[in-house]
């Protein structure tokens, strides 16, 4: 079985990769990545994008960030985020934000703190850059990195445990390697010390951090069934086991969950822009399972069906089916309509209700299920009808109320009767207009935060970042909060089913459409770099002489006589 699905994995990926380009890709679809949230201990806090200075509310674990997303860990906070196989994780005291987060870059904005990174790989076209307060950093190669920075005193300090990576500021470039630390000091021009990085004492931060390490090393059977670059894996191992069953292969099954436990029903609903309603799950393990592969019921249990081996998957908000009709449907318990949903099986088509093309379309498919193209065509132009779904009778129905409002599922079900929900139509959208609470999601308010001053505080960047959504204060009153205008879908038939969906859902929530206000991150582009003067080079030199003194290399082994 498992030879099968990587069989059909050469077939998808010839389908997912003809013809694409980032930059194509970029105009029309969402990206096909999010950091995740996995893992954090005292106080942290979060601002999704666009929130205002006093909007901070305490972070949820499994919460998709993207784009213009802030976290701060406060004095007793850490936390670690995932992006693919990459982990970020933050000390005390420190503010980052995500300036860029799409299919091939991420920009991360470190305004104040210490931060790691463990990059395990590195795609061709694809970039990790850390902007701060005195210079930006690229990392180049696989490998583990701290970047540290004191913008009072105009000091960041990159350290380059493992890998290698180019300092840029100041006019200036400079390249950092394995066991160096580099203290940079200045704004416009900067100077820099060398040192050896493994003299250099460990922190309390930096046990922490590699006995997380430690652990993402041990996940060892995961990797063989699922992509490493698919968010949130590296959870699977310690809270379930994998099996093979007939039909799906190899599947994986969540240990100590509840007796009534179903996907999709322990949690709740965010609005997160471009994808609109998201789903995050309660459980710690709960974001690959949910925002990747499929859903079916074996046995006695739920069991989780990935996708294809040997891609990275395209991440999707919440792969269900909506159960009602756009206006929801009437629940006879006093509650006027509802909204419902059941998670999608193996091979069932997920078609977005946010705006994207018939190209995203079939990525999101074929490479979280295994299905081919043609179906998958043909049922976003809605040339297929009467659909078995073969996880229905687990739909979850709630409120309009709990919906909206980020409120628990679980605790807040609604009972409906059999002949009712068989009734209702299954959609692929739901037209429930996000509300404040929807985007800020589950978290404490009035949590704590940096001053402005540390957030607002400008970075030097070599990538220009996109433009980002702008404070609630400054929108249209009749503005869906993060909504974003339609965008062209190419290769869409021209009057089918979904593109009337999409008007509808791009209508939610306002009376008639605006255009989306945007602001550009505070950041100060780098100045190109110049020539390096002949003393500057020399001071290069001597500062690299200092070091390989400093930490000498292992000798050449000999390669015996006469050679």
């Amino acid at each position: 079985m498992k030879a099968l699905r990587t069989m059909i994995f050469t077939l998808a990926a010839a389908a997912l990769c003809a013809g694409l380009s980032h930059a194509a890709s970029a105009q029309a679809d969402p990206p096909d990545r999010v950091a995740r949230l996995n893992f954090m201990e005292g106080t942290v806090s979060y601002l999704p994008s666009g929130g205002g200075d006093n909007d901070w509310v305490g972070a949820i674990v499994n919460r998709p960030l993207t784009t213009g997303d802030k976290l701060w860990a406060d004095t007793d906070g850490r936390s670690e985020l995932h992006i693919g196989s990459t982990a970020i994780r933050m000390d005390h005291n420190t503010g980052v934000s995500f300036l860029n987060l799409d299919d091939a870059t991420a920009q991360i904005r470190l305004s104040d703190g210490v931060i790691t990174i463990k990059v395990r790989s590195i795609p061709q076209g694809d970039s990790y850059e850390i902007d701060t307060p005195n210079l930006a950093f690229s990392i180049q190669q696989p490998g583990f990195y701290d970047i540290e920075t004191h913008p009072d005193n105009n000091v960041t300090i990159v350290t380059v445990h493992e890998g290698a990576g180019e300092v840029t500021g100041g006019g200036r470039s400079w390249q950092v390697i394995s066991d160096q630390q580099a203290v940079f000091t200045g704004s416009d021009a900067l100077d820099y010390d060398l040192k050896d990085a493994d003299a250099q004492p460990t922190t309390d931060f930096d046990r922490w951090a590699l006995t997380r390490d430690a652990r993402e090393d041990h996940v060892i059977a995961s990797d063989h069934n699922v992509s490493p670059d698919m968010t949130g894996y590296e959870d699977l191992d310690a809270n379930g086991h994998w099996e093979d069953v007939p039909d799906y292969g190899r599947v994986w099954v969540p240990s100590n969950v509840a007796a009534d436990w179903a996907p999709y029903r322990y949690g709740h609903w965010v609005w997160v822009a471009p994808w609109g309603w998201t789903w995050v799950e309660d459980e710690p393990w709960g974001f690959a399972p949910f925002h990747y592969g499929r859903w079916a019921f074996y046995g006695s249990a739920w069991v989780w069906v990935p996708g294809p081996i040997v891609v990275r998957p395209v991440y999707a908000p919440a792969l269900v089916a909506w159960v009602g009709g756009g206006g929801g449907f009437g629940i006879s318990v006093g509650i006027g309509a509802g909204v419902g949903w059941f998670p999608l099986g193996p091979r069932e088509v997920f078609v977005p209700a946010y705006h994207v093309s018939e190209r995203y379309v079939t990525n999101v498919n074929i490479s979280n299920t295994v299905v081919n193209r043609t179906t998958v065509v043909n049922v976003y132009n809605n040339r297929v009808s009467n659909v078995t779904y073969v996880n229905r009778n687990a739909t979850t129905v709630v409120s309009h109320d709990t919906f909206v409002n980020a409120r628990p599922v679980a605790r807040n079900v609604v009972s409906v009767q059999a002949r009712d929900l068989a009734a209702a139509p299954v959609t692929r959208n739901v037209e429930a207009a996000p509300e404040r609470a929807s985007v800020y999601g589950a978290g404490a308010h009035n949590a704590p935060h940096p001053s402005a001053q540390i957030m607002s505080r400008p970075v030097v960047a070599k990538q220009t970042p996109p433009e980002q959504p702008n404070h609630f204060a400054q929108r249209p009153a009749q503005q869906t909060p993060f909504d974003r205008p339609p965008q062209s879908r190419p290769n869409a038939a021209p009057n089918s089913g979904i593109q009337q969906q999409d008007r509808a859902n791009a209508n939610a929530g306002r009376e008639q459409g605006t255009q989306q206000q945007t602001y550009h991150p505070d950041v100060k582009q780098a100045p190109p770099v110049r020539p390096a003067t002949q003393k500057e080079q020399q001071d290069v030199q001597a500062k690299q002489k200092t070091w390989e003194n400093a930490h000498p290399r292992p000798a050449p082994k000999s390669k015996g006589h006469g050679n």
